[in-house]
C-alpha cells in the first residue's frame, strides 16, 4: 500500500524548516569557494616561486664547467664544492616545487567536494526531521532542493550549483595543465638517482605517493586506463593531443615560457570568476571575498 502524498500543512511545515538550512548551507559552501580561491593564489605563486628558484639553479649547473672562475680557479676544487651545492639547492627547490602542487591538488579536491555539497535533504519522520547536506539522500523521494524554489531571493539551488561547477572546472582544467610542467620541470632540472633517461618521470607516473588517489577525487584520473587525463586549454579541444617526452634537453627560452604558462593561468577566466562571485553575493547579500 501507497503512503500518503504529505499534506499542504506538512509541506509546508517543511519548506519553512528547509530554507533556512538551505540558505545556511550555501553561504558556507561559498564562502569556502572563495577561501579555496585565496588558498589557490597563495600555492601557485609559491609554486612560481619554486619553479623559478630550481630553473636558475639547473642553469647555473648546467653552464658551470664551461664559465671562466679568473682568480677563483687557483682554489682546490671549487668548481666541484660549488656544483655539490647547486645540486643540494636543486633538490630542495624542487621539493618545494612539489609541495606547492600537492596543495594545489588538496585544494581542487576541496573546491570539487564543495561544489557537490550545496543541497539540503531532511530526514528522518516528519515529526522530528534531521537536516542533510551534500549531493545524495537517504531518501529518494527528497532531491535536496527544496521544490526548485529560490533559496534566497530568485535562484534555486540548482543555479547555484551551476555557477559552483563553471568555476571549479576552470581550476580542474589549470592543475592538469600545471600538472604537466611540473613532470617536465621535475625531469628536466632534478637528478635522477640512477642518472638515466628512463627513470625520468613521464605523464604516466604518479609523482609522489597516492597522487593518483587524490587526482580520482577532481576527475583527473581516467576510469579506464587508471592514467591522468592529458591536460588541455579552455575552449580547446583535440582527440589528437598526446602527451609527449621531451628529450630533455630545454633551453633557457622554454624553461622560461613554462613559468609563463604557470603564471598565465590560461584556463582560469578571472573576469568571469568576479562575476559569479558578485552574482552570489548580491543574492546571499553578503561578501565573501
Amino acid at each position: 500500500m501507497e503512503s500518503p502524498n504529505p499534506s499542504p500543512s506538512s509541506a509546508s511545515a517543511d519548506q519553512r524548516l528547509w530554507r533556512p538550512a538551505a540558505q545556511r548551507n550555501m553561504r558556507n559552501q561559498w564562502s569556502r569557494l572563495a577561501s579555496c580561491k585565496q588558498r589557490w593564489a597563495s600555492a601557485s605563486s609559491d609554486g612560481r616561486a619554486h619553479a623559478t628558484s630550481l630553473i636558475n639553479t639547473h642553469l647555473s649547473k648546467k653552464y658551470m664547467p664551461s664559465m671562466g672562475f679568473g682568480v677563483l680557479k687557483e682554489m682546490p676544487d671549487i668548481q666541484k664544492k660549488s656544483l655539490k651545492k647547486l645540486s643540494l639547492r636543486q633538490e630542495l627547490y624542487g621539493e618545494r616545487f612539489l609541495s606547492s602542487y600537492k596543495n594545489l591538488v588538496n585544494i581542487v579536491s576541496d573546491m570539487v567536494n564543495v561544489s557537490r555539497s550545496m543541497r539540503c535533504y531532511l530526514k528522518g519522520s516528519a515529526a522530528s526531521p534531521i537536516l542533510q547536506f551534500g549531493n545524495h539522500s537517504e531518501n529518494k523521494n527528497d532531491s535536496g532542493v527544496g521544490g526548485g524554489v529560490p533559496v534566497f531571493s530568485f535562484y534555486p539551488i540548482s543555479y547555484f550549483e551551476n555557477l559552483g561547477q563553471e568555476l571549479v572546472e576552470m581550476f580542474v582544467l589549470e592543475l592538469s595543465l600545471k600538472r604537466l610542467l611540473v613532470v617536465e620541470l621535475l625531469s628536466v632540472c632534478c637528478e635522477e638517482p640512477c642518472g638515466g633517461e628512463a627513470d625520468m618521470l613521464t605523464w604516466s607516473d604518479e609523482i609522489y605517493l597516492g597522487e593518483f588517489d587524490d587526482l580520482c577525487s577532481t576527475g583527473l584520473l581516467s576510469k579506464e586506463s587508471s592514467q591522468p587525463l592529458p591536460p588541455k586549454i579552455k575552449h580547446w579541444e583535440s582527440d589528437a593531443f598526446t602527451v609527449r617526452q621531451t628529450n630533455r634537453l630545454l633551453n633557457r627560452e622554454t624553461l622560461q615560457n613554462y613559468l609563463t604558462t604557470w603564471l598565465a593561468e590560461g584556463n582560469i577566466d578571472m573576469i568571469r570568476i568576479d562575476e559569479i562571485f558578485h552574482i552570489v553575493e548580491g543574492e546571499m547579500q553578503v561578501r565573501l571575498s
